[in-house]
């Protein structure tokens, strides 16, 4: 495995803490719903601050680390977009003031990345200790991929089983107080809805990572390159989802678009599988050497091109919808 300087990934690493930090300083300190020009704004900073990072990785290391990153960062960006109609339903679902919403997705976000640390680590020692696991995350993918584009979406009331657990043992308040997760009731300490909020974001969240993970996985095997793509996806998340809004409803064939990629990645891991095999059954447990390895940079252009297409099409499509709705018809000609 390719190993990036010690000193590059500490040093990284305090820097993304640092700029977390700040974010959540900042959507805590002044609540609002941020303008279309301010969320761009921020949404165009984290953009170019991934790729300042993927400038530094080329520098300190190599193109083939930061070509890794750059692959598993628009890869994690892509799959994040789909965590965005959910945090849609749970806001609705709660109807979280939209003053608060900034502060309750940054805490949903670090929420998330806390928990996508550990399923990391734990993704890192299975493919340390067991190679065959790439069958098992390129056959999930593959079915992911299916389910995607070809399932029928169900996205509930905005509740997973967790959050309905803590509904039943915990004392909520009926009402926000604010951004407070405790509140006083008759004199008595109350969690508020918040708490419920924050947790059905990270845990939501986390569910998505059970995607996201494998498949960058599939990309690269460092799991630095897979922590900070993770971080630099979801740090733009919140700014994006004040951006899009309403938009990524009429984005008709991102779904699809997000359906190549993770099949695509599916097919990359069964391949790599094969191609490092060991299980006994397959090849008397001898490497096939016929199955391809996909390079990085073959990787990143697929990856590229499925978004673009999807969202060239995606916008032809809203255009043509447009031109439809405006244009009279033959029977509402003749009334007039």
């Amino acid at each position: 495995m390719l190993q990036l300087p010690l000193g590059f990934e500490i040093a990284s690493l305090i820097a993304l803490v640092l700029i977390l930090a700040a974010d959540l300083f900042l959507a805590y300190k002044r609540p609002h719903v941020p303008s279309v020009k301010e969320a761009t704004l921020w949404v165009v900073f984290y953009v170019v601050l991934a790729l300042v990072f993927a400038g530094l990785m080329l520098i300190f290391a190599d193109g083939e680390h930061a070509g890794q990153f750059l692959a598993g960062w628009l890869t994690e960006y892509s799959l994040s977009i789909d965590n965005l109609f959910v945090f849609i339903v749970i806001m609705s679902r709660f109807s979280v003031p939209k003053r608060y919403q900034q502060e309750a997705l940054m805490v949903g976000i670090i929420i998330a990345l806390v928990l996508r640390g550990i399923f990391i680590v734990v993704g890192a020692q299975l493919i340390e200790t067991l190679s065959w696991i790439f069958y098992i995350f390129g056959a999930f993918l593959l079915f992911t991929a299916w389910r995607q584009a070809f399932g029928h979406e169900d996205e509930g009331d905005g509740e997973n089983g967790l959050v309905k657990f803590l509904r039943k043992r915990i004392a909520l308040s009926p009402d926000f107080d604010g951004a407070k997760v405790r509140t006083t009731l008759g004199g008595k300490r109350v969690w508020t809805p918040m708490i419920i909020v924050f947790i059905a974001l990270g845990s939501t969240d986390l569910l998505f990572a059970l995607d996201s993970i494998p498949a960058i996985f599939g990309i690269t095997q460092s799991p630095f390159i897979v922590f900070t793509a993770n971080v630099f996806a979801l740090m733009g998340l919140r700014q994006l989802y004040f951006l899009l809004g309403g938009l990524l409803e009429k984005l008709v064939y991102l779904k699809y678009g997000i359906s190549f990629i993770l099949a695509f990645i599916g097919v990359k891991l069964v391949l790599h599988a094969l191609h490092e095999n060991e299980v006994f059954f397959i090849n008397g447990g001898h490497p096939i050497e016929w199955a391809p390895d996909i390079g990085t940079w073959t990787s990143l252009a697929v990856i590229v091109g499925a978004m673009a297409v999807a969202t060239i099409a995606s916008l032809l499509r809203m255009r043509a919808d447009t031109r439809r709705s405006r244009t009279p018809t033959p029977s509402s000609s003749r009334t007039r």
